[in-house]
């Protein structure tokens, strides 16, 4: 299980203060193939990883755009996975590269939810704060926690967490996205990479 911590202020009093933190681990097979955080899209708007996954090419877990639209996926356990089953981090990859608004998006993944794998899904357009998606959302799909996942970061033999993310907007639309990735599948060695730049008007 992926994990997602956020700090949501629409209107921070202090100019010092971040309208957005968020920290992230991605737990993943450890020989799935993904490649790191950069810039991609029709005019390198979108900043994410992205899986090389056969079957589930271009979809991932975050990312963010230079327009301000946010999404993060966090995947969970369940009894059965339907292996004929759409890949979930194509939910992100729509939300980001399309100009639909994060509550209609929301709305239309809920009546479509039934064809993925159980996922939460946090969709989010930065520019236009407060969005009441986030206020509301994941509040009738909470699920109960398994001991065996419920670690900040897990380890475990061929699966945990493979990527830690942390994004930073201040109060003038500054982003700072850092990434903390697993290199070659081996829990001792990582490569942080950090990327910046401010929202477009």
């Amino acid at each position: 299980m992926c994990i997602i911590f956020f700090k949501f202020d629409p209107r921070p009093v202090s100019k010092n203060a971040y309208r957005l933190i968020l920290a992230a681990n991605r737990d993943e097979f450890y020989n799935r193939p993904s490649k790191l955080a950069d810039f991609w899209g029709s005019n390198n708007e979108i900043l994410s990883g992205l899986d090389m996954e056969e079957g589930k090419e271009g979809g991932t877990w975050l990312g963010i755009t230079t327009r301000g639209k946010l999404a993060a996926l966090t995947n969970y356990l369940q009894p059965r996975l339907d292996h004929e089953a759409r890949g979930r981090g194509e939910l992100v990859t729509h939300f980001l590269t399309t100009e639909v608004d994060s509550l209609s998006y929301l709305k239309k993944v809920s009546m479509e939810g039934h064809l993925y794998n159980g996922f939460n899904l946090l969709a989010a357009d930065l520019r236009q704060l407060p969005d009441p998606a986030i206020e509301d959302q994941g509040q009738e799909y909470v699920q109960p926690i398994l001991n065996k996942y419920a670690a900040v970061c897990v380890r475990g033999p061929g699966y945990g967490t493979r990527t830690n993310t942390i994004i930073l907007v201040d109060t003038e639309g500054h982003v700072t996205f850092t990434e903390r990735s697993m290199l070659d599948k081996d829990p001792s060695r990582w490569e942080t990479t950090t990327h910046e730049f401010t929202l477009q008007s």
